[in-house]
C-alpha cells in the first residue's frame, strides 16, 4: 500500500456515496485529491470520515460498571446527582500516571470504534495532594499522542459548587479560585491545541464570564473553541431560574457573545426559545445520547432543532460505552420513541449518510479543525468498515443506513488519522495495554 494513496470500494463524501475511489494524501496528512480507482486493488470496503468526538471525560472510562446498583432503602432515588458521588470518589484518588493509563485506554477504544479526534473536557486538574500542576493535563496529552488520536484539550474552569455556592471538598481537584491560576495552566499547555470550558453556569458565575474570556484572550488570542455544559438536568434548569430569573441559555446569551466557537453540551432541556437562540447564534449543540440515557438526563428535542437548521455533534462523554454508531442510533431512536414516528433525522435521500455527515460537520466545528469530511484540504481521518454483518447485502446507496440501523463498532476494519493506520479490526495498533489498565482499575476501585 502506498503511503499517499488509499483505495476503497465506496466512500462517503459531502456529495453522497461514491464507488471505486482513491484518496490521495499529502505529506501533512491531508487529502490532496479524490480520483477514480480504476483497477487498483482495494484497501477497504466502505470508508467514511472519521467521527470527531466532541465531548469526552476520559477518566470516567474507569467508572464503567460502578454505581449501577439500586440505592439502599431510605436514601435518595438514584440519579445523575447520586452518580456524581462515585465520580468524586474516583477523582480523589487518581494520580497523573493513573490518568495516563485510563486516558490511553479510552482514546484507544475511541480509535478502534471510529472516533478519530476528540475534544477532551478536562477538569481533573490538581495533583492528589492538592498541588497545582500541569501534570494531569500533560498525562492526557501524552495519552493522545501515544495512541495517535487528534486532540483538542479543553481545560475546564470550575470555581463554585452550585449557583452562588462554594465548592464542596469533593470538588477541590477541579477548582481554580483565581482566573490567574487558570491562565497559568493555559500558558503551560500552549504547545497543544487548546480551547477552554467554563464548566457550567452552576460552576462559574456568569457575571464574571466577560472578564474571564478577556483574560483567556490574552493567553490564547481572540479565537479559540469554548465549550460549556448546559441544561443537562431539570434541577439545574430550575436552580438557574430561581437564581437568575431565566433559563440557562437565555442567561448565557445576556453575558456572552454566542457564535460558532461556542459548543453547548447536552442542552437536554432547552425550551423552544432556547433552541431558536442556539440555532440563530450558530452554536453547535453537542449530544451524548448514551451518557444522557445512562445518567437519566432526558431526550434532546433534536427534530425541532434540526428543523430550525441547528448544527449538532456527538460525544462519548462518560465513556461507559464508546461507539459513534450507537450514539447516532440512540439519538434517532429516542426521537422515534418520543414522536412515535420513523426517520426523524433523515432527509429525502438517507438516514445514515445524513446523520453521519451532520455529526462530522458539527464535530469539526466544535473542535475547530479541518476534519470530518472526505474532501480536498481536510485531514485524511478515515473510518473503514468491512463488508460483514449489517453491510452484507445492501446496495451502495443505503450502506450508511444499514450501518446506523444494524451495525456497530464490530464492523470497523481500519481507522486512519492523517492517513496513518491507528486501529485495525477493533484493536488499536501497538502493544496491548489492557493488563496495566485492569490493574489500575483494581487498585483505584
Amino acid at each position: 500500500m502506498e503511503r499517499n494513496r488509499l483505495t476503497f470500494e465506496h466512500i462517503l463524501t459531502p456529495a453522497g456515496i461514491l464507488s471505486r475511489q482513491s484518496v490521495l494524501i499529502d505529506d501533512d496528512g491531508r487529502i490532496s485529491a479524490l480520483e477514480d480507482a480504476g483497477d487498483r486493488p482495494s484497501d477497504g470496503f466502505f470508508a467514511v470520515p472519521g467521527m470527531p468526538n466532541a465531548h469526552s471525560h476520559s477518566f470516567q472510562r474507569a467508572l464503567c460498571g460502578y454505581g449501577e446498583a439500586a440505592q439502599s432503602k431510605g436514601s435518595a432515588r438514584d440519579s445523575f446527582w447520586s452518580w456524581r458521588e462515585y465520580m468524586y470518589r474516583l477523582a480523589k484518588k487518581i494520580t497523573e500516571q493513573d490518568l495516563y493509563v485510563i486516558a490511553r485506554q479510552a482514546f484507544g477504544e475511541m480509535l478502534a470504534a471510529g472516533f478519530t479526534s476528540v475534544a477532551e473536557f478536562h477538569y481533573l486538574h490538581h495533583e492528589a495532594d492538592g498541588k497545582q500542576s500541569p501534570a494531569m493535563a500533560q498525562a492526557v496529552i501524552a495519552a493522545a499522542r501515544d495512541t495517535g488520536i487528534r486532540l483538542l484539550l479543553l481545560p475546564v474552569l470550575y470555581q463554585q459548587g452550585g449557583f452562588a455556592q462554594p465548592p464542596a471538598a469533593t470538588q477541590s481537584r477541579f477548582v481554580h479560585h483565581e482566573i490567574e491560576e487558570f491562565c497559568r495552566l493555559l500558558e503551560q499547555l500552549s504547545d497543544t491545541p487548546l480551547g477552554i470550558a467554563p464548566h457550567s453556569l452552576r460552576a462559574v458565575a456568569v457575571e464574571d464570564l466577560s472578564a474571564i474570556l478577556d483574560a483567556v484572550d490574552y493567553v490564547l488570542g481572540a479565537h479559540y473553541p469554548i465549550h460549556i455544559h448546559i441544561s443537562e438536568q431539570m434541577r439545574e434548569v430550575e436552580e438557574c431560574i430561581a437564581h437568575h430569573g431565566a433559563r440557562p441559555l437565555e442567561v448565557l446569551a445576556k453575558h456572552a457573545e454566542l457564535g460558532p466557537r461556542w459548543s453547548l453540551v447536552h442542552g437536554t432541556h432547552f425550551s423552544q426559545d432556547e433552541l431558536a437562540l442556539a440555532s440563530a447564534s450558530y452554536c453547535q449543540v453537542v449530544l451524548c445520547p448514551l451518557t444522557e440515557a445512562n445518567l437519566a438526563d432526558g431526550i434532546f428535542p433534536a427534530t425541532d432543532f434540526q428543523r430550525l437548521g441547528g448544527r449538532w455533534a456527538i460525544g462519548s462523554d462518560s465513556n461507559a460505552r464508546i461507539d459513534p454508531i450507537e450514539e447516532l442510533r440512540l439519538l434517532e431512536y429516542g426521537q422515534r420513541l418520543r414522536d412515535r414516528l420513523r426517520a426523524r433525522l433523515a432527509n429525502e435521500q438517507s438516514l445514515g449518510a445524513t446523520m453521519w455527515q451532520q455529526a462530522c460537520d458539527g464535530g469539526a466545528a466544535a473542535l475547530d479543525m479541518p476534519v470530518g469530511r472526505i474532501e480536498v484540504g481536510c485531514f485524511a481521518d478515515l473510518t473503514v468498515f468491512a463488508q460483514k454483518g449489517a453491510l452484507i447485502g445492501p446496495a451502495a446507496e443505503v450502506l450508511a443506513d444499514a450501518l446506523i440501523i444494524g451495525g456497530g463498532r464490530q464492523e470497523v476494519a481500519a481507522v486512519y488519522v492523517g492517513g496513518e493506520l491507528r486501529a485495525r479490526d477493533g484493536t488499536p495498533v501497538g502493544e496491548s495495554q489492557d493488563q496495566e489498565y485492569a490493574a489500575t482499575i483494581a487498585r483505584l476501585l
